[in-house]
């Protein structure tokens, strides 16, 4: 063999192990992942990909137990069958299959960037994810039993060469309940057709991260929440009825305002609205119900 091929050997070689260690810079919210915590990682040659996992322990997601899932190439897990859309469609779909999505586009990991993933049942990411749902939700007492964690790290968009975005999704379940955690680093603008959120079977219950379905909002992903974490958007997925017990208590908010500039923007409002029912939701009041706010005018006595 010529100096010349066994150089490039190495440098292929080289090359193929940087793309499966680059991610251990991400974020600090993102959970462990990559071939460094021992994460099934894929780098594939095809534009779209499907892995099938077994699940350890059953995962409810609104009702409905699942003892698989799979983690498509194209930013999301679905139950049911492998999906190989790109093209993204805007929650509520009214559809036939569940679907979690911390970030469902066209990606094409045959031109950069991994996927890997790895379930848990002891050790200290179960640690952590038991720390993150109680300060999150808090009076639950929640203690994880299994984790699911699913990282897209430095992919790029299909015909966006050079793009990179990261992103994760951590399935988490403990006695019967269920949550996720979606945690974005640096995400790069698409032209692309994008949404992050969830959306169920006939769309009962949905959630659609504000901004996302616009390709130029993906790198203010990484400064959105709905948890004081920025970067980090935090549900609760089982659909329990106990769950809902808050939107039985729930007939109307009232907020006060500095003065009355503060909601002559239209924008302003619908910010205002869009933070309330955020954290609403977040508790359990259902994606159905819509705010909306009402101006009174205060009289003098």
């Amino acid at each position: 063999m010529s100096p010349v091929s066994c150089y490039l050997l190495v440098f292929t070689s080289v090359l193929s192990l940087s793309r499966v260690t680059e991610g251990q810079t991400a974020p600090v919210i993102f959970y462990p992942f990559g071939s460094v915590a021992g994460d099934t990682v894929n780098i594939s040659t095809e534009d779209e990909i499907s892995q099938l996992i077994d699940l350890w322990s059953p995962f409810v997601f609104f009702g409905r137990a699942y003892n698989r899932t799979y983690v498509n190439s194209n930013g999301d897990l679905t139950f049911n069958q492998p999906s190989s859309e790109y093209i993204s469609q805007p929650f509520p779909i009214n559809g036939s299959e569940d679907i979690i999505a911390p970030l469902w586009t066209d990606i094409d990991v045959s031109v950069n960037g991994i996927i890997s993933y790895q379930q848990y049942s002891t050790g200290s990411v179960l640690t952590r994810a038991t720390q993150d749902i109680n300060q999150y939700f808090p009076g639950l007492n929640f203690m994880a039993i299994w984790v699911l964690v699913a990282t897209w790290d430095r992919v790029a968009y299909h015909y966006h060469s050079g793009t990179e975005t990261s992103f994760q999704v951590v399935l988490i379940s403990g006695s019967d309940l269920s949550f996720i955690l979606m945690n974005y680093g640096d995400c790069a603008a698409t032209h692309n057709i994008v949404q992050a959120g969830y959306d169920t079977i006939n769309s009962t219950a949905y959630f659609a991260i504000p901004g996302s379905n616009n390709g130029n909002f993906m790198p203010n992903l990484k400064n959105s929440t709905n948890v004081n974490v920025p970067g980090r958007w935090a549900f609760r997925v089982d659909g329990g009825t106990h769950q809902n017990s808050l939107q039985e208590n729930v007939v109307g908010i009232q907020m006060r305002v500095t003065s009355f500039s503060d909601l002559r923007d239209s924008a302003n409002i619908e910010t205002v609205i869009e933070k309330l029912q955020q954290e609403l939701i977040k508790y359990g009041l259902p994606n159905s119900v819509k705010l909306n706010l009402r101006r009174v005018q205060k009289t003098q006595p």
